[in-house]
């Protein structure tokens, strides 16, 4: 017969077991506790974009402008007669095999050209934008160059670009119906996206402003495999969601404006899909979504934004374990 170890010492080793699992699991949360701060500040997006919405939308009763873009003309180039805090350039970026091999974009582009003339006008090839990012980014030229997915070199280079010049920057399927000069006098302006949030396919902002310098700074924090899925490290490290997250995060939010729509039509300037808004038609030509998008986005929807904090932070820990534990495996002495 075995021998059966007696009460009194099963019961030793109780005090000893508790307190070890204590401040393992305090260790491993300090250890990720910079993780675990950037996955909340992610979260709790859908929690917190609405504060001071009344503020930053841009509306009649708190900016005195017109939404509906009725009463502007639609070759208004200036926001005359306030000061014009966004230079006079259109930014558009076609890296990789893009844009310059489909006459379709390129004529689409040139309606937004065409509406501004006398703007400069700036198209984004691989080779300008590898020459942008080492003369003027070099320290995030190496992380730039390493991005898992296309489209995150697109997005980051989108704040560089506006960080350094300023100006306006469009997505290459949003076709211009009219001068954006009425906008202007807002230092920042983005359209509002769907569920929460704004879209970064269409950004205008003053040369070197404060917020995009805060989105440049934070792509290194941000910069994680989120979830182990591309859809969600594209949108929590470059993407809409990461670029809202840090618009949250500003205290002059009011001054960071958010194009959205009337009471009777809140989506009036919305480009999620194929849409016709009062400045543009969008083409909706998005096809970096991969099959996790709709999980993510249903996630932000009316009566399931408390499942974002779980999702997010519980993935995040799991995802950290894992990587941890692959790293152990790599650095461990084979047999």
């Amino acid at each position: 017969m075995g021998i059966i170890p007696s009460p009194a010492r099963a019961h030793r080793t109780h005090p000893i077991l508790f307190p070890t699992f204590v401040l393992l699991s305090f260790v491993s949360l300090w250890c990720a506790r910079s993780l675990l701060y950037d996955a909340y500040t992610l979260a709790a997006l859908p929690l917190v974009w609405s504060h001071q919405s009344n503020q930053y939308l841009i509306s009649a009763e708190h900016d005195g402008f017109d939404i509906t873009f009725s009463n502007y003309s639609r070759n208004q180039v200036s926001a005359a007669p306030y000061e014009d805090k966004v230079p006079p350039i259109l930014h558009h970026v076609s890296l990789g095999n893009g844009a310059e091999s489909h006459s379709q974009w390129m004529e689409v582009r040139k309606t937004c050209l065409d509406i501004h003339p006398g703007w400069e006008a700036m198209l984004w090839t691989d080779e300008k934008a590898n020459a942008f990012v080492a003369e003027h980014f070099p320290e995030l030229q190496p992380m730039w160059e390493s991005y898992r997915y296309p489209i995150q070199k697109i997005d980051s280079l989108r704040y560089m670009i506006l960080y350094v010049y300023g100006g306006v920057i469009l997505d290459m399927d949003l076709q211009c119906n009219r001068a954006l000069g009425p906008l202007r006098r807002f230092e920042f302006v983005a359209p509002a996206a769907n569920p929460v949030g704004f879209s970064i396919g269409f950004m205008m902002a003053s040369k070197r402003s404060s917020f995009v310098g805060e989105l440049v700074r934070n792509l290194e924090r941000y910069n994680r495999h989120w979830l182990l899925l591309p859809y969600p490290t594209v949108m929590f490290s470059t993407g809409c969601h990461y670029a809202s997250t840090i618009h949250s995060l500003q205290a002059n939010r009011p001054d960071l404006k958010i194009l959205s729509g009337t009471k009777s039509d809140p989506n009036m300037h919305r480009l999620n899909g194929p849409v016709k808004t009062p400045i543009f038609d969008h083409l909706g030509s998005s096809s970096w979504h991969s099959y996790d998008a709709a999980m993510i986005v249903s996630l932000g929807k009316e009566g399931a934004k408390w499942k974002v904090p779980i999702l997010l932070i519980g993935g995040s820990l799991v995802a950290f374990v894992l990587m941890r534990r692959i790293r152990r495996r790599r650095l461990s002495p084979r047999g």
